[in-house]
């Protein structure tokens, strides 16, 4: 079985099999998307072509899935006094190393109850995989030379998945770790700094995490480096901002929190935001405010045509209907005003889990 698995926030399974059918349509061997609770499954004839199938398993390109993964096989009906004993059989006769396995259950009310199942099963797991010799925790790649000298195989590359949407049904999956998301269940368990002044300032946090790789967060956030936080009050944002030396200028007509103030980073401006203008170009805008998706797009397109910033991050408030293809909207929406004002961007987009009914972009002007 060959069965594309994507993770994705409760109640929207349906966006998730949009974006799912939207990029198989052209796939001859893709089945209907069929959504579970907190997952989205869509099964295969016959295995994509490697340049599809590595586009469909990169968890970064997808907008409404925290994970995206090739399933292998599907056990329904497991045996609740011995789950292990099939799933070995599967994987002893599937002969695959892997450098770490892990239990997981989708972000539900009912996969919350699984947890202390998954981390029991967990232990169990990995003590059958070494059992099997099917686990290699030193995860490495044999050098040209082992290779020559014949050595039996090379050392394990891809991560086990379980996937337990209840405890006798399980999807198994490998995943490699340069395309998968780097936490279990696609959620990075971020702890909320005290000295912040908002809960808000986890969305950012998660952003910078998700959508920019280390090497860019270290060039792109640089010391010194300037930015505009749109709607910032009370600084949730531009604390984020701010912990990292950029200098922000918060614009927002409510007031911020004085002990961020006081670090000598932040000029407050009581001012609109869809009517602030900087005197100067800055590095960074960044805006999470409330209101109508497409008018945030419309200020971002300005932004950019207009050369306000080179980096930006935002969020999209979605409607309660037609979510997915208010995404699809609002990003050609930026897309097309900035091609006609012959500007390149990048975007990058992501349901976050510290999103609710909205998803977070990131637009980059490119050289």
């Amino acid at each position: 079985m060959d069965c594309l698995l994507r993770y994705c926030r409760a109640g929207f399974e349906t966006e998730c099999a949009e974006e799912i059918a939207a990029e198989t349509a052209a796939l001859p061997t893709a089945g209907a998307p069929c959504a579970g609770s907190g997952f989205v499954e869509c099964r295969f004839s016959a295995a994509p072509d490697p340049a599809a199938l590595t586009a469909l398993t990169d968890w970064a390109r997808a907008i409404f899935a925290r994970q995206s993964l090739l399933a292998f096989a599907h056990l329904q009906s497991l045996p609740r006094t011995d789950r292990l004993t099939p799933i070995m059989a599967i994987l002893a006769e599937r002969g695959e190393r892997y450098f770490d396995a892990w239990v997981e259950a989708p972000e539900t009310d009912e996969g919350k109850a699984l947890a202390p199942f998954c981390k029991s099963f967990g232990n169990a797991l990995i003590g059958g995989l070494k059992k099997a010799r099917l686990l290699d925790p030193t995860g490495r790649s044999l050098s040209a030379s082992e290779a020559r000298d014949g050595r039996e195989r090379p050392a394990a590359s891809r991560r086990l998945h379980a996937f337990f949407p209840q405890s006798d049904n399980v999807y198994l999956a490998a995943a490699d770790p340069r395309s998968s998301a780097p936490w279990p269940q696609g959620i990075p368990r971020l702890k909320f700094p005290r000295e912040a002044p908002s809960r808000s300032t986890l969305k950012l946090e998660e952003a910078l995490l998700t959508l920019l790789d280390p090497g860019e967060r270290e060039r792109w956030l640089k010391p010194g480096m300037t930015a505009v936080d749109l709607g910032a009050a009370p600084g949730g944002w531009t604390w984020q901002l701010v912990r990292r030396s950029l200098r922000v200028t918060a614009v927002d007509n409510g007031p911020m929190d004085a002990a961020l103030m006081q670090s000598g980073l932040v000029a407050h401006t009581r001012e609109d935001g869809f009517r602030f203008r900087p005197k100067k170009p800055v590095d960074w805008m960044v805006c999470d405010m409330v209101e109508q998706p497409r008018r945030i797009a419309e200020l971002v397109a300005r932004w950019f045509a207009d050369g306000w910033c080179r980096q930006s991050i935002f969020n999209l408030k979605l409607p309660m209907k037609k979510r997915y293809a208010e995404t699809m909207l609002c990003l050609d929406l930026i897309r097309g005003k900035l091609a006609g004002a012959g500007r390149d961007v990048e975007l990058r987009a992501k349901q976050l889990y510290h999103d609710r009914e909205e998803i977070t972009v990131f637009c980059r002007l490119r050289k």
